[in-house]
């Protein structure tokens, strides 16, 4: 994996941004002019450089590219912008005053492997009992066997629980009454430790359940838990309940991708379509997951139709599923599986789910 590449001439500004690498736990690598820069430049996770240095790669016709900062101990010159819009830079930090979030910068650098973010599901159910647990504990263990990481977060308060989906009450580890964590930068690897999970051939599902007893998670805590996953660059697959509060809604507003589960039948098309309108109100654009067959042979098209959200996948209805988490030894049958992988492939395609989100821009500090 590449390093964070530092290229400052400033010889007390160079010291003072390696130190906060340093601070992050990051060992970055400093290279010596744009020649030195141009070997790192489009594989690098975060480059770092000063005014001078900027000049000098705009000169040289090097592409625009993100992760890019701009670092100085007064503001930049007029002139400096045009060059710093060229690159791809997107923050202008000054130090020592912006040290903490440099910090910050860096952390996330070592986290996103390859400098690849992961991606972020939402999983509703269209009504009580849809398998919107079942489909999302799926989703998470069809990743692990694809080879990916995943991080799968129950943020349904009444849900009972995912560990219990998953026949993971008895693992060690964290559930959310016991996570002291309201806002900041959680680093993938003490969630890795911290919480329960499963590896198979170097890839880990981490679970992040609710618990029968306590509250349930933060908003704060949420946002921080998902950040970290996509940071990590894994599959993040999070549980929602049907009326969401502030919690879910932290986990919604960062997904890249939101389904709802719904059986066909009449009434739980009904009650998905207030679903729907509540989260087409919070901007996301939701796809359909059809369990079927219904009682009354609905066909998932007209599911889809009803609902007034494209069908994205079907999954059978299978008695044996329902078996398996009740007796402990939850699999992920043929056809929830086809279905998981087809959110799977949709989610690693760009974001459909939500209205386009603004260009990323150059912040003045």
């Amino acid at each position: 994996m590449e390093r964070p590449v530092v290229c400052v001439r400033d010889t007390e500004l160079v010291a003072e941004v390696l130190r906060t690498a340093a601070a992050a736990g990051v060992e970055a690598h400093r290279v010596g002019g744009v020649e030195g820069l141009r070997a790192h430049w489009s594989a690098a996770p975060l480059v770092v450089l000063d005014a001078a240095v900027a000049q000098e790669c705009h000169a040289a016709g090097l592409p625009r590219r993100e992760s890019v900062v701009l670092v100085g101990s007064d503001p930049p010159a007029a002139a400096v912008w045009e060059w710093a819009v060229a690159l791809g830079v997107t923050r202008v930090a000054r130090l020592p005053a912006e040290r903490t979030w440099l910090t910050g910068a860096f952390a996330d650098a070592a986290d996103t492997p390859a400098g690849a973010a992961g991606r972020v599901l939402a999983v509703v159910g269209g009504r009580g009992g849809a398998g919107a647990s079942t489909f999302a504990a799926a989703v998470g263990l069809s990743a692990l066997e694809l080879g990916c990481g995943a991080l799968l977060v129950d943020c349904d308060p009444l849900g009972g629980g995912l560990d219990l989906v998953l026949s993971a009450e008895d693992q060690p580890g964290l559930r959310w009454p016991d996570v002291r964590l309201r806002s900041g930068r959680v680093p993938i690897a003490s969630l890795h430790s911290a919480l329960p999970g499963t590896t198979r051939a170097g890839a880990r599902l981490t679970l992040l359940s609710g618990s029968r007893d306590g509250e349930g998670p933060a908003p704060e805590a949420v946002a921080a838990v998902v950040e970290a996953g996509r940071r990590g660059g894994e599959t993040v697959v999070c549980d929602l309940p049907r009326a969401p509060d502030a919690a879910a809604h932290a986990a919604l507003d960062r997904a890249d991708l939101v389904v709802v589960v719904v059986p066909a039948e009449v009434r739980a098309v009904a009650a998905a379509r207030r679903v729907v309108a509540h989260l087409h109100d919070r901007g996301a654009r939701p796809q359909l997951v059809a369990r079927a067959p219904g009682p009354a042979a609905l066909r998932p098209e007209a599911v889809a139709e009803a609902v007034g959200i494209p069908l994205l996948a079907v999954v059978r209805t299978d008695p044996a599923v329902a078996r398996s988490v009740e007796e402990g030894r939850f699999r992920v049958r043929r056809s929830l599986g086809q279905g998981a992988r087809a959110v799977l492939r949709t989610l690693a395609t760009p974001p459909t789910s939500r209205v386009p989100r603004a260009r990323s821009f150059l912040v003045r500090v």
